[in-house]
């Protein structure tokens, strides 16, 4: 290990196992950016577990005496058209942004790195036959696709987050398609097979857990896209119907009809999502930084 990076990682390079408190005060001290992004992406998962105890009021709750607020007093965001808190149906908005994001990469990322994963090892008919698949899917653009999925499927949270995790799964099994086949060249993989070892137990013992790394990152980077892609869809007014609250439906609501009269209704979704966006991007390219070795100390 270098200077530079032993100066980084100071208690990575203790020959004692590091404890977790180690080795997140050591990639605070590296990558700052990514730690800020950690908290916001750790406020925005707070807001969605603890919506019910932080909203200041019923999301839904109609009060038509109090139409188009301006922020402060009683209500810290302004209320919108209908009187509802702006301030609780953001916070409540998260949940659903983190639902459908982690649904989405979960399901895109984990079916689209085991493509890759099956892809890069076989060979022959099987890459030839999932990567061809990988393009016909490559060939649409993103949002697109989605929006696709997403009219055949009909609007709901578990649908867009089908529809998500289409558009994911071609990137994902490139990625980890191309780690995969790097990772098979190696001399281990060829002593392996020598010692008797099956196919799958070399990916499963081998293979798989060498290409976490690039695995991890496209998970992250995908969690901040997925975000914007639910929000988009809402915003077209593709999103889940009501009882569920999106900050692309407040945005479709108070940025199109009401901007002039109360921009509060659109403002603060907006920083909201444009900060959970953030605050993943942030973390994903730190941990970019972090887990592959080419970019170590950069």
């Amino acid at each position: 290990m270098e200077a530079h990076e032993q100066a980084a990682y100071p208690e990575l390079t203790a020959r004692e196992r590091p404890s977790l408190f180690a080795v997140v005060w050591a990639f605070s001290r590296a990558k700052p950016l990514g730690a800020i992004g950690a908290v916001l992406v750790g406020c925005v998962a707070l807001l969605a577990l603890l919506s019910p105890v932080l909203a200041p009021f019923d999301p839904f709750e109609l009060h038509r005496r109090a139409t188009f607020l301006a922020p402060g007093g009683e209500y810290a965001l302004g209320t919108d058209n209908m009187g509802r808190d702006v301030l609780s149906r953001v916070i409540w908005g998260s949940r659903l942004s983190i639902f459908v994001g982690l649904l989405s990469v979960a399901l895109g990322t984990v079916v689209g790195g085991l493509l890759g994963l099956v892809s890069g090892y076989f060979g022959g008919a099987t890459d030839l036959t999932v990567q061809r698949c990988m393009d016909a899917l490559l060939a649409f653009p993103m949002l697109v696709l989605a929006l696709m999925v997403v009219s055949v499927l009909g609007a709901s949270a578990g649908n867009i987050a089908i529809a998500i995790a289409v558009v994911l799964l071609p990137q994902a099994a490139r990625v980890v398609r191309s780690s995969v086949l790097s990772i098979k060249a190696h001399e281990y993989i060829t002593a392996a097979r020598a010692m008797g070892s099956g196919h799958w137990r070399i990916l499963w013992q081998h293979v798989l857990p060498n290409s976490l790394a690039p695995y991890i990152v496209v998970a992250t980077t995908a969690l901040g896209w997925s975000i914007i892609v639910e929000a988009s869809l809402s915003f077209l007014g593709l999103g889940p119907p009501p009882p569920f609250v999106s900050w692309g439906t407040m945005l479709s609501e108070g940025g199109r009809e009401y901007l002039s009269k109360a921009p509060w209704m659109a403002i603060f979704p907006g920083i909201a999502l444009s900060l959970a966006v953030f605050g993943v991007n942030l973390l994903g390219d730190a941990l970019r930084d972090v887990l592959d070795p080419r970019l170590r100390g950069s």
